[in-house]
């Protein structure tokens, strides 16, 4: 009776296989066919639905059944990552997804809902770099000013921030041990929230990225900025580096499918997004917005997320956030 039984799972399991083989190919071969359904994890006006809101009219040209934004917010991302890992692996869910997000969530919070592997990356499309921001009214107007009371009233000073375990949150500690002060961060939805929670004075400033100081340059006062080099679009901020602290962080963005998607249809996708990134128009308004342009398929952003990995995990190591 259990020689039958395993005979026959072991019958199933092979059509099974056997039908998958056959039935990819054909996939990949009328792909796109369907709706397209784009999984933004963070709240609207944040940097993954702005990126999101200006590639859509081009996607639409590529997916011509329909492009339907959707919205998991929750976790710092990790509610929509949670759902696309569970998605249908056929290429017509994809989530934006965030590095350093998805890498320090899983390796800080243990259940996070997903492990960083099970998201297959297609395609990295934007970066910005983290920046230290207050309200243009504020009393200090430089990055010294900043850790002079940070340093005057421990915890006093309070930093709102995209999510936790990101690269907002990721940014506010680099900052307090480099400095010797002692801030509060505050975890919101997304950076879409971080701004009203400033300009109303619920926080003393904002580590937030570029994309929230170049939309919001009337009202925000920047302070320094984690890039390498200063951002032409704003040329006047000084990076934390020309004032001798050496922190350079930030978020790569890109698009991910669920485990299990054919690379075939992968392919497809990741083909579609470099078509759409070398439209004029959304490379004048993505760069209009504040974002640096990256250009990584799914071999060259694997390639990333697996040597971030190793960096984070040696950096929490170092920073007492994870354990040996």
């Amino acid at each position: 009776m259990g020689e039958h039984i395993l005979r026959r799972f072991s019958m199933v399991a092979t059509i099974a296989l056997a039908v998958s083989l056959l039935i990819a190919p054909a996939m990949a071969d009328d792909y796109p066919s369907k709706p397209f359904t784009y999984i933004v994890c963070f709240n609207p006006g944040g940097e993954t639905d702005i990126t999101a809101r200006i590639q859509e009219p081009v996607l639409k040209k590529y997916y011509k059944e329909g492009v339907v934004i959707t919205y998991k917010i929750g976790g710092g991302g990790s509610v929509g990552w949670s759902e696309l890992v569970s998605s249908k692996p056929d290429g017509y869910t994809l989530a934006g997804h965030n590095l350093p997000h998805i890498i320090l969530q899983p390796m800080l919070r243990g259940n996070a809902g997903y492990n960083t592997l099970d998201i297959k990356s297609v395609y990295i499309f934007q970066s910005t770099p983290n920046i230290l921001v207050v309200r243009a009214d504020s009393p200090y107007k430089t990055l010294k000013d900043f850790i002079a009371a940070a340093k005057a009233k421990p915890g006093a000073l309070t930093l709102g921030g995209s999510g936790s375990n990101t690269a907002n949150n990721l940014g506010a500690i680099m900052l307090d041990k480099a400095a010797g002060i002692k801030t509060t961060y505050i975890p919101f939805t997304g950076s879409g929230p971080v701004v009203p929670a400033l300009l109303g004075g619920h926080v003393t400033g904002l580590m937030t990225y570029s994309t929230m100081a170049v939309q919001q340059r009337e009202k925000f006062r920047p302070l320094a900025i984690m890039s390498e080099e200063r951002m032409a679009v704003l040329p006047d901020v000084p990076t934390f580096k020309e004032l001798g602290f050496d922190l350079v962080e930030g978020a790569y963005r890109g698009v991910a499918a669920p485990p299990g998607t054919p690379d075939d249809i992968v392919a497809k996708a990741a083909a579609i997004y470099e078509k759409v990134m070398e439209d004029p128009g959304v490379l004048k308004k993505m760069d209009e917005n504040g974002f640096k342009i990256e250009r990584m398929g799914p071999k060259a952003s694997a390639e990333l997320i697996a040597k971030r990995m190793v960096m984070y995990k040696e950096m929490m190591l170092q920073m007492g956030l994870l354990k040996k």
